[in-house]
């Protein structure tokens, strides 16, 4: 008899009714039972916030007869099923296997040489909806804060991308500089990119009409990248590495919106005594001194 495999995530925080009718159908024709994990390229996200060993211990708590082994995703699915055959047959040199998914799994596309058998929906579970349902729930136990610390401590450090944009006017003569309600020393008009910003160029234009209004200015000029010591971020193992974009006033007259609480139009020539009368935010004098190098 051929060892059945299922392929599937398992991404949810327990087996529901759909994953343990599925296993036992499964079971009910065979005598052996593999588990292939698909492994997101990705630590720790909202579709795959689960890594490997959490699913193994939740799937083999309930059926601990079962074999569970882990399965890289990858962008080519012709690469993916050579991986996948390889897996079996180097794991068990002698058996049989016939694949098992739903519908809407794996095997579209999979073009490996095992055999493949769809099964049908067992009931109507999304395991989206079921982590949405997790996802603000807070629990008074050890367990729970434990897990906190095991999700934040197997993610990968990150990198969080900002835009600043320098704005001149009259020849480049003067620069539009502006003070935070939080923090009162002069700062480049930037912020964070957006997951739904197109490119950094697209960040720096909406963050410009975020704190400045809808002024109009000339196509937006790369001048460089650099990493940023920002307060946040000081003593985490994640940074800030902005973008910085310059660009020429035309016409508008800038307005203080968003977190910005004063704009006004500063001398270039006066900057650097600001730099040195620390009247300049911390995070942006390396910025400014770019631009005066220049």
């Amino acid at each position: 008899m051929k060892t059945a495999v299922i392929i599937a995530r398992f991404q949810t925080p327990y087996l529901h009714s759909g994953h343990t009718e599925l296993i036992q159908s499964v079971k009910a024709n065979h005598n052996k039972l593999i588990i292939i994990l698909g492994i997101a390229p990705i630590a720790g996200s909202k579709r795959n916030p689960y890594d490997y060993y959490t699913r193994e211990k939740m799937i083999k708590d309930s059926y601990p007869e079962v074999i569970v082994l882990p399965l890289s995703d990858h962008p080519d699915d012709k690469v993916w099923s050579q991986n996948l055959d390889s897996l079996l047959k180097n794991t068990f040199t002698t058996e049989g296997f016939i694949l098992y998914g739903s519908r809407d799994s794996f095997i579209s596309y999979y073009s490996g040489k095992y055999e493949t058998a769809e099964l049908p929906q067992h009931g109507d579970y999304n395991s989206t909806d079921i982590r949405k349902q997790y996802s603000d729930r807070v629990t008074n136990s050890e367990d729970f804060r434990a897990g906190i610390l095991y999700a934040y401590h197997n993610q990968y450090t990150k990198v969080y991308p900002t835009i600043d944009v320098a704005v001149f006017r009259n020849n480049r003569t003067e620069i539009l500089l502006g003070q935070k309600v939080i923090n009162k020393k002069w700062r480049l008009i930037g912020g964070f990119a957006d997951a739904e910003d197109s490119s950094f160029e697209e960040a720096a234009k909406r963050e410009l009409t975020e704190e400045c209004g809808p002024i109009a200015v000339s196509n937006l000029k790369y001048e460089t990248s650099l990493k940023i010591n920002d307060w946040r971020y000081r003593n985490e193992a994640d940074k800030i590495i902005t973008t910085l974009f310059s660009c020429d006033h035309q016409s508008g007259n800038p307005i203080p919106l968003d977190d910005i609480e004063h704009l006004e139009w500063i001398k270039v020539n006066d900057l650097f005594q600001m730099i040195k009368d620390k009247t300049i935010t911390e995070e942006h004098i390396a910025l400014f001194q770019f631009l005066l190098k220049k």
